[in-house]
C-alpha cells in the first residue's frame, strides 16, 4: 500500500487502529419518532415528524456510521444542521463519480499488457471505495455485491479486470433505482453472463444437451425469493406438515434456465482498445434460443415467444413474487444496520418494497431510506438491545479507517491488491468471493456461543477465526506504519 499516503500527525493518531479486529458498527443513537416515512403498503416505516429536535452529534454519528464508509466533521454537522430524512436527500442527489471502467480506460489498463490480469480491478474497486464523493451510493452497491454476487474468481475470460468494473458500475448506477431495472441489468451483464454461465447458454438439442441451469438457481435462491416463501416480515410460511414451504422446485429451474438460451456478448463497437463486449448488455442469438413453453413459479412462457419476450415474462415473475420485499429488505437492513432485526423492522422496509407510497414497486431508493430511517434504526432505545448492531466485515474497516484519517493515492492509482488471505491480509476483497454464496451468509450462526444459544445471528463471523484475526491485525499494523 505504498501508494496511499497519511501525515505524519495521522499515523500517530492511527496508531491502535490496528487494533480494530471486530469493532461493530455503532454510532449514536437515534432519536424516538413517530409518524410515516417514504414507505406506502400496509405497515409504513417511522421517520422523523418536522418538528422533532434535530439530532445530536451522537446519534448523528450513528447514521453515519450506517450509511457511509467514514465520515468526517463536515458529515456530522451536515446531519446535525439537516436532519436525517434531508441529509440522506442530499446524498441521493450527489451526482456519480468516474465509474470504475473510465477509470481503468483513463489509466491505460486497456494496454495488451493486462489483458489476463486481475490486479486493475482491485485498484479500481479499491479506489471506488476509498477515493470518491458518493459515498452512501457506494456503500449501498457494495451491499448489493455481496447478494447478487459476481466475483473476478469465477470469471475465466480476457480482460476480467474490465468485466467485473463493468458489473460493479452496473450495481452503482442502479444502486438508488428500481429492483427490476437492476434484476434486468445484472442478468444481462457479461461479466454475470460469464460467472453463472448464461453466457453462450444453448437451447436443448436431440443429442441431449440442456440449458445450464446455474443462473436460474442463483437468481431465485439468491438474487430473488430465496428458499422458503416467507411473510411479510421475513418469517417463514410454513406447510400443513409444519415445515417451511419451498418457493421453487426442480422443475422451476429446468423450465427457467430455458429463458436463458441463446444470449451472448454484444460485439458492436469493440476494438483492441476499447472493449465493450464485456460492457454492453449481452443479445440474443434467436437460432440457440429455447422456444418452447417454460412452466415455472405457476407462470408459462409460451412456445415461440421470443427471447425479449421471454425474459421480460421470467423477470417480472420474480421481480413480483411475494417473497422479493423482506428477502432483499432484510439483507439490505443487515448490510447497513443491524444483523437482527425484528420481524416488524423487516416488515416495514418490505411493504416500502412493495409500495413506495406512490404505488411502485422496487423502489431502492425509497427501500434505503426505509431501512435507514426507521424507528429501530434511529431509537435510543435500541441500543440496549444486545441483539442490536452488527459487525465491520475487514474490508469495510480498512476503508472505514482509510476514509476517517483521509488516507489519499497521490498517483491516483490505489496500489492495493487481492487482500483475501485469511494468515497476512483481511480474509476477505471486494468482488472476489469464494462462491457465488458470498463471504458468508446472511442467516450464519457462530457455532457453541451466546449467539446460538440465544436464537441471533452474525453473518460476518463466518470469517472470523484466530488466524484471520491474527491475520488482519498484522496487516493493518503494516498499514498504519508504512501508509
Amino acid at each position: 500500500m505504498s501508494e496511499l499516503n497519511t501525515s505524519p500527525a495521522v499515523l500517530i493518531a492511527t496508531a491502535g487502529a490496528a487494533a480494530l479486529a471486530l469493532s461493530a458498527c455503532g454510532g449514536g443513537a437515534g432519536t424516538p419518532s413517530t409518524g410515516s416515512g417514504s414507505g406506502g403498503g400496509t405497515t409504513p416505516p417511522v421517520v422523523l415528524p418536522p418538528t422533532t429536535p434535530k439530532p445530536t452529534a451522537v446519534q448523528s454519528s450513528r447514521l453515519l456510521a450506517q450509511s457511509l464508509f467514514g465520515a468526517t466533521d463536515t458529515d456530522l454537522t451536515a446531519v446535525q444542521t439537516q436532519g436525517y430524512s434531508a441529509w440522506l436527500d442530499a446524498q441521493f442527489a450527489l451526482p456519480a463519480s468516474q465509474t470504475g471502467w473510465d477509470w481503468l480506460m483513463a489509466n491505460g489498463y486497456n494496454d495488451a499488457t493486462f489483458i489476463t490480469q486481475t490486479l486493475p480491478m482491485d485498484y479500481m474497486i479499491w479506489k471506488q471505495l476509498m477515493g470518491t464523493s458518493d459515498q452512501l451510493r457506494k456503500r449501498v452497491a457494495l451491499a448489493l455485491s455481496e447478494i447478487m454476487v459476481a466475483s473476478i474468481n469465477g470469471v475465466a475470460v480476457n480482460w476480467r479486470s474490465f468485466a467485473l468494473a463493468a458489473y460493479w458500475d452496473t450495481l452503482v448506477a442502479n444502486a438508488f433505482g428500481n429492483f427490476r431495472t437492476l434484476l434486468e441489468a445484472i442478468t444481462l451483464n457479461p461479466g454475470m453472463g460469464y460467472y453463472l454461465n448464461t453466457l453462450g447458454n444453448q437451447k436443448a438439442t436431440t443429442a441431449g444437451r440442456a440449458p445450464d441451469e446455474n443462473y436460474a438457481r442463483e437468481v431465485m435462491q439468491l438474487f430473488t425469493i430465496g428458499l422458503h416463501e416467507l411473510n411479510v416480515d421475513g418469517t417463514e410460511k410454513l406447510g400443513s406438515t409444519g415445515l417451511p414451504i419451498e418457493t421453487y422446485t426442480q422443475s422451476d429451474v429446468s423450465n427457467l434456465a430455458r429463458v436463458f438460451t441463446g444470449w451472448n456478448v454484444d460485439n458492436t463497437g469493440s476494438t483492441a482498445t476499447n472493449l465493450l463486449y464485456v460492457k454492453q448488455p449481452m443479445v440474443n442469438t434467436a437460432s440457440l434460443h429455447e422456444t418452447g413453453a417454460s412452466t415455472f413459479l405457476g407462470v408459462t412462457v409460451p412456445a415461440n415467444a421470443t427471447a425479449t419476450e421471454s425474459l421480460k415474462i421470467a423477470l417480472d415473475t420474480l421481480f413480483n413474487h411475494a417473497n422479493v420485499g423482506p428477502f432483499i429488505g432484510k439483507q439490505l437492513i443487515q448490510r447497513l444496520v443491524t444483523s437482527n432485526p425484528t420481524t416488524a423492522y423487516v416488515g416495514r422496509v418490505a411493504a416500502v418494497f412493495n409500495n413506495n407510497g406512490s404505488g411502485v414497486r422496487g423502489d431502492l431508493k425509497a427501500v434505503i431510506k426505509a431501512v435507514l430511517l426507521d424507528d429501530e434504526a434511529r431509537n435510543d432505545a435500541t441500543l440496549a438491545r444486545t441483539d442490536f448492531g452488527r459487525i465491520r466485515e475487514p474490508m469495510v474497516r480498512l476503508v472505514q479507517w482509510a476514509r476517517t484519517f483521509n488516507v489519499t493515492s497521490p498517483s491516483d492509482q490505489w496500489r492495493i491488491a487481492d487482500t483475501t488471505s485469511d494468515s497476512t491480509r483481511l480474509g476477505q476483497s471486494p468482488l472476489r468471493s469464494p462462491t457465488v454464496f458470498n463471504f458468508f451468509r446472511p442467516g450464519f450462526v457462530p457455532p457453541n456461543t451466546a449467539l446460538a444459544t440465544a436464537g441471533q445471528v452474525s453473518p460476518e463471523l463466518q470469517i472470523a477465526s484466530e488466524v484471520t484475526v491474527a491475520g488482519y491485525i498484522n496487516y493493518m499494523q503494516t498499514v498504519v506504519k508504512t501508509g
